[in-house]
C-alpha cells in the first residue's frame, strides 16, 4: 500500500543548512524509491492552515519510507540540517 511522507517546516532558522539538507535529501529519497509529489509554500490555506513550506513524497509502502528515513544517505542529509529548521515529519499510509 502506498505511503506518503509529509514534512511541514514550522520554522527555518538557517537557509544554508536547509539548502545543504535538500541537496542531499532529494537524491537520497529518490534513490530509496520516493517520488516527490509536491514541494513549496501553499497557494491556499483554510481553517487553521499555515503558510509553511511543505513536502509530499510517495513511497510504495510505510516500510519503504521508514527504510529511506533510517538509511545512511538520508541520515547524512539530516546531519547537514542539524538545527537549521523545526519540522513536523510524518509517514501516513494511503487508503
Amino acid at each position: 500500500m502506498t505511503a506518503y511522507w509529509i514534512t511541514v517546516y514550522k520554522e527555518i532558522s538557517d537557509e544554508a543548512k536547509v539548502a545543504a539538507y535538500a541537496a542531499l535529501a532529494g537524491p537520497a529519497l529518490r534513490a530509496a524509491g520516493g517520488t516527490f509529489l509536491a514541494r513549496g509554500l501553499p497557494e491556499l490555506t483554510y481553517e487553521a492552515g499555515e503558510k509553511s513550506r511543505t513536502v509530499l513524497i510517495a513511497f510504495d509502502s510505510v516500510e519503504t519510507a521508514r527504510a529511506a528515513h533510517d538509511g545512511a544517505a538520508y541520515q547524512q542529509a539530516l546531519a547537514a540540517l542539524a538545527g537549521g529548521a523545526v519540522r513536523d515529519l510524518r509517514i501516513v499510509p494511503g487508503v
